[in-house]
């Protein structure tokens, strides 16, 4: 009698574990179906349009290039002065209307800093918001964004192919 119900037993649990393995691989399936394998090792290209904007005022410069990333706006920024230091660095941040909210990390004067910066798109150009910023360690931000006055400087929408040489060039 022992013997009959720990065979009984054996086999319940036999099955019981057999269904759970088959639940389990049930579940691996689904989400092994969702995984995109390329037919190739080609790169993939970017789904991102880069905008490129320069102003040049006597021997000063200001370039910028702007990607739309999924929402997040992402770029490189230099200011080209003549005779004062120059900055370059990436820029990222977000779009809320005809405003570019941005933080600029650039490099200057040996060190690394950031500076809150706005520009109002307007046609093909962008302008550069213009208020009073507030200094917390390295970080530049406006002391009242609702404020700007965009009048600063006033970029013009180029074509991006010789940005490069202008954005590295000395």
């Amino acid at each position: 009698m022992k013997k009959i119900i720990l065979s009984a037993f054996i086999i319940s649990m036999a099955i019981s574990c057999e269904k759970k393995s088959t639940e389990t691989l049930d579940t691996d399936f689904a989400t092994d179906s969702l995984v995109v394998i390329p037919e190739t090792s080609d790169p993939v290209e970017s789904s991102t349009l880069q905008t490129c904007y320069m102003e040049a005022t006597g021997k000063d410069s200001v370039f910028v290039s702007l990607e739309d990333n999924l929402g997040t706006i992402i770029g490189k920024m230099r200011y080209k002065n003549f005779e004062k230091d120059s900055s370059m660095g990436d820029v990222v941040g977000s779009q809320n209307g005809d405003t570019l909210k941005l933080v600029y990390t650039f490099e200057a004067e040996g060190k690394t800093s950031e500076r809150e910066i706005y520009f109002l798109k307007k046609g093909e150009n962008i302008i550069e918001g213009i208020g009073e910023q507030k200094l917390e360690g390295n970080k530049s931000n406006y002391a009242n964004p609702a404020k700007l006055k965009y009048e600063g400087n006033t970029l013009k929408q180029v074509d991006c192919t010789d940005f490069d040489k202008k954005f590295k060039g000395k």
